[in-house]
């Protein structure tokens, strides 16, 4: 997972949960000295308003909250049992912090009630995804998440290929029809005003001009990089896409290099 604070880049580590904080313009990076959980760090999000990091914890079932200075963990948000949870992206709102489950037709909510520092650790709501989606079952279902300012969240269907406008209050969830086109193995997602980029994991970025109403799309461009090596998830800063490339299959992960990589978009 990759996000910004519009400073700094940060990036989760699956294997340990440690959490990288990367300056964009100088390349200067260190790990926030107490984020290491030991539980697997998938999509995360930063909370300005809080000064947190929230972090989608993948088979742990859990939403966790840390601090985006030290990586100190604050609280944990637990998932009720469900068969194979996988807690793949997420997003904070003003009001909440939705997750995508890959194998549960549903979203995880962490209700948000103040405006300074986060709930105690407890169990997350749940809110049933329902309308135009359908999961398959052992397949890797809902991932990237991000929220709009019309009110939604938009949300990946990756086995699929297709985008969906998802209801925050009642989980209804409608096609974005994009003419026919495909956003196959659509990892993380990032929304600038209507433009959405869709990170496809094994291929490049789509991105997609939206309708206003967020119900309709056009791929208007694909970026690629020849550093891209399973690129996940991507954070807008400075006018650039910076890529995470997750680099799934590397014989020796532990002793294996990784970067983030920087991928220049227009602006007005």
């Amino acid at each position: 997972g990759v996000t910004t604070d519009r400073r700094y880049v940060f990036s989760g580590s699956l294997a340990t949960g440690a959490i990288l904080r990367a300056n964009p313009r100088t390349g200067k990076t260190k790990v926030l000295p107490e984020s290491a959980t030991g539980k697997p760090a998938v999509g995360i999000d930063y909370d300005k308003q809080r000064d947190v990091i929230w972090v989608a914890g993948g088979p742990t079932g859990e939403v966790r909250a840390q601090d985006a200075r030290t990586g100190r963990l604050l609280a944990t948000y637990t998932a009720p049992p469900a068969a194979g949870r996988f807690v793949n992206d997420l997003v904070v709102t003003r009001h909440a912090v939705y997750a995508t489950d890959s194998f549960n037709q549903e979203l995880l909510v962490v209700p948000l009630t103040s405006r300074h520092g986060v709930p105690p650790s407890g169990a997350t709501d749940t809110l049933p995804l329902t309308g135009d989606i359908a999961f398959v079952p052992n397949e890797f279902n809902a991932n990237g998440i991000v929220s709009t300012k019309q009110g939604s969240l938009v949300v990946v269907q990756s086995n699929k290929g297709l985008l969906f406008r998802v209801d925050r209050a009642t989980g209804e969830a409608r096609t974005v029809d994009l003419g026919g086109t495909l956003v196959t193995n659509g990892d993380g997602l990032e929304l600038d005003h209507r433009t959405l980029y869709v990170v496809q994991n094994q291929g490049n970025v789509a991105v997609v001009h939206l309708a206003r109403n967020t119900l309709s799309g056009e791929v208007v461009d694909n970026l690629t990089n020849p550093n891209f090596d399973v690129a996940t998830t991507g954070a807008l800063v400075h006018h650039s896409l910076w890529v995470a490339n997750a680099r799934f299959g590397v014989p020796d992960p532990a002793n294996a290099e990784f970067w983030l990589t920087r991928v220049p978009v227009p602006h007005d």
